[in-house]
């Protein structure tokens, strides 16, 4: 296989953990990579760090950036790939050995793939294996299914344009996810664990507040009307046919109770459901 794969890791405060990181790329079955480091302007020693790995390995590459957010620096590290194929992954998360090799042989096998993603498994404060909901357009339109580090092709990120810096708060992910497949395209699950997810007490997910989910909600339901107003849309019609034949089937089974507890009112003196009114 001859198809290069630019492995971007964005960091920032993060320096603890991306010898952990780097390592897991370094061990790659798949030989044809690049991993370039993006410096999202940290205030640790992460940038000594990270050139200790360009002394390890050529294929290692250190950009750095002021600081503008998660987005921004997956941008920055992707403008600089010369890969083919584009897998983010954060610097406090892991790949197992086999993850880009079988990636890569999915989208040789498929060219109408446009995301291949694998199964994942969290590590740190909670483990187990991170149960997601299957992947579907429907799907994607109620929440995302679809983890930061899954394989896509340089190609398709710029015709979306990128990563949304102005995505600061989180979901940039499920952004982009809906920014890529909207208009078409595969999406492929490896049935292998693939990724390794760091749980931490504290995260940039669970510092989102409500308020601030509520606006990022708000900015994605404006920037891809189009994308929420076909699926909801779907949705809603389905959900309003459900209610509609619920209520026929209540009503005719009120009507069928309330036939029952007349006779038994008029006959016994008393009601089963406590339908009848004396009025009627």
């Amino acid at each position: 296989m001859t198809n290069k794969v630019s492995i971007i890791v964005p960091c920032y405060d993060q320096a603890q953990y991306l010898n952990e990181c780097l390592q897991s790329v370094l061990e790659q079955s798949y030989a044809h990579w690049e991993c370039i480091v993006v410096n999202d302007g940290s205030p640790d020693d992460m940038e000594t760090l990270a050139k200790s790995w360009l002394d390890k390995d050529t294929r290692f590459k250190y950009v750095y950036q002021e600081n503008g957010g998660l987005s921004s620096a997956r941008n920055c590290g992707i403008s600089h790939a010369s890969g083919e194929f584009i897998l983010p992954l954060d610097a406090d998360d892991k790949i197992s050995k086999e993850y880009v090799s079988l990636a890569i042989k999915a989208f040789v096998e498929d060219d109408s793939l446009k995301v291949v993603y694998c199964k994942a498994e969290k590590f740190g404060v909670e483990t187990g294996i991170w149960e997601l909901a299957p992947f579907s357009l429907f799907n994607l339109s109620r929440e995302n299914m679809i983890f930061c580090s899954a394989l896509f092709q340089k190609n398709d990120w710029e015709q979306v344009g990128g990563y949304d810096p102005n995505m600061k708060c989180g979901c940039e992910d499920w952004e982009f996810w809906i920014a890529l497949l909207k208009n078409g395209g595969n999406v492929k699950q490896l049935n292998e664990v693939g990724f390794y997810y760091r749980t931490k007490t504290i995260s940039m997910i669970k510092e989102v507040g409500n308020k601030q989910y509520d606006y990022l909600f708000s900015y994605l339901s404006v920037k891809h009307a189009d994308f929420f107003v076909n699926y909801f849309g779907s949705f809603f019609a389905l959900e309003a046919k459900i209610t509609k034949a619920k209520k026929i089937e209540q009503t005719k089974l009120n009507s069928q109770k309330f036939v029952i507890d007349v006779f038994c009112q008029r006959f016994f003196g008393f009601t089963i459901f406590g339908l009848y009114k004396k009025e009627l």
